[in-house]
């Protein structure tokens, strides 16, 4: 399984990115997958979460700027970013875990997954 994330940049505050996470070699057809991203110095913060069945979570953080969504003809996940904050600055993953949570805001919460990329940059200011 490969989680390749691109889209991150240098944006001034209000602005918008799209984040994309190219998913291969992923099969399971019950899941729950997400953003997370990490600032220096903090702990990681889980964003927005999908499972397999299209429901989705945010953390309150982000709610009505940030969408989740999932092209699963081309198995992409993109994080559509808009009204960006410096306080969004962080080293931001895609994650996936082969299973489906029943309260799709709880993956927010994990700690580990079994699948995550490198990240991409994502810098407000």
């Amino acid at each position: 399984v490969q989680l390749v994330e691109s889209g991150g940049g240098s944006v001034q505050p209000g602005g918008s990115l799209r984040l994309s996470c190219t998913i291969s070699g992923f099969t399971y057809s019950s899941y729950s997958m997400g953003w997370i991203r990490q600032a220096p110095g903090k702990e990681h913060e889980g964003v927005a979460s999908i499972n397999s069945d299209g429901s989705i979570g945010y953390a309150d953080s982000v709610k009505g700027r940030f969408t989740i969504s999932k092209d699963n003809g081309e198995n992409i996940l993109y994080l559509q970013m808009n009204t960006l904050k410096p306080e969004d600055t962080a080293l931001y993953y895609c994650a996936a875990d082969r299973v489906k949570v029943l309260a799709v805001e709880n993956w927010l919460k994990w700690k580990t997954h079994t699948y995550r990329g490198q990240g991409t940059q994502v810098t407000v200011s």
